[in-house]
């Protein structure tokens, strides 16, 4: 009897994972909004160089701090992000 459980929970695991491969988007809400906060954060960095004094605190320090956070962080993660199944999270 315990031999029929584990096939049918086998079973049942390949059909989920078959599933879940055929419908799963490679990127989801998430990831787009992480995306156009990071364009967002990089417009906002050269809006930043671009005003203001050469020499200035804005253009020579915040600004590229800003692109940095939009090109290093924010972008990447965007790629990279998903989100954990739920039978992961029950676990």
């Amino acid at each position: 009897m315990s031999a029929n459980l584990k096939k049918s929970n086998i079973a049942k695991n390949q059909i989920k994972k078959l599933q879940s491969k055929k419908s799963a988007l490679p990127f989801t809400a998430e990831n787009y909004y992480l995306f156009f906060a990071g364009l967002a954060t990089i417009i906002v960095g050269y809006i930043c160089m671009a005003s203001g004094p050469v020499y200035g605190f804005l253009s020579l320090t915040i600004s590229p701090i800003i692109l940095c956070i939009g090109y290093l962080v924010l972008i990447p993660l965007a790629l990279i992000y998903r989100k954990k199944p739920q039978d992961q999270i029950q676990n």
